[in-house]
């Protein structure tokens, strides 16, 4: 395990892309020093829901150099369904509360504009509908940090997926929403149920989730 990474050095790192990102600084933080602390020493950074880009390149900036794959629609998201329970249903229809966020819509000269301050190494950036673009993704090299950020079921579900048998032994999968919207945690749950998988779901603070996968289990001798 890497040091720490200094409450002053996440600050400054927040600090440098806070146009680029909604999200909380302590929620930042906490992105960075799990990827900066605990990320496997090789493999590649995938994002699914970028926004402006400001999380993945703060995640670049403590994990430089690996090569970085951003999906994202930039229109936005799609229609919430019942599924995605009430509250993220009675979201999407108030267009004026300070967190819409035109929908969670962001042109892709944003991203392009926060990778190109990080320390990121290649960046591929893949718009259009999950749906569309992640089934059949096979990166260049197994997934060291795959971060979820599609807040819906659907866009979560298949993500996990095409993506998850991807991640490395030890790989990190952040699941921004998991404690914002039902959905998001729905989908989860389904997917670990529906394929077995005994990963557990591991909370840093009140709003911070993710799991790191593990690899076949030996028992002991």
């Amino acid at each position: 395990m890497n040091a720490p990474l200094s409450a002053e050095r996440a600050q400054e790192i927040y600090e440098k892309y806070r146009d680029f990102t909604m999200i909380s600084p302590d929620v930042y933080a906490l992105n960075l020093s799990l990827c900066s602390e605990e990320a496997p020493e090789t493999g590649c950074i995938v994002e699914c829901g970028v926004w402006r880009g400001g999380m993945a390149a703060g995640i670049c900036d403590v994990l430089p150099g690996r090569k970085v794959y951003l999906f994202d629609s930039f229109e936005g998201l799609p229609p919430a369904t019942d599924i995605d329970g009430q509250a993220a249903l009675e979201w999407q229809s108030r267009k004026d509360e300070p967190t819409y966020f035109d929908n969670c819509r962001a042109e892709q000269h944003f991203a392009l504009r926060a990778m190109s301050m990080s320390q990121g190494g290649s960046v591929d950036l893949r718009p259009g509908w999950f749906k569309d673009t992640v089934p059949g993704f096979v990166p260049e090299e197994p997934i060291a940090v795959l971060r979820l950020d599609g807040d819906w079921y659907d866009s979560t579900m298949v993500c996990l997926e095409a993506l998850y048998p991807r991640v490395m032994d030890g790989g990190l999968i952040i699941i921004d929403d998991y404690y914002a919207w039902d959905g998001c945690a729905r989908a989860v749950h389904d997917y670990l149920s529906r394929y077995g998988i005994v990963d557990r779901i591991r909370q840093r603070g009140e709003w911070f989730c993710f799991m790191r996968k593990q690899g076949p289990r030996k028992l002991p001798t």
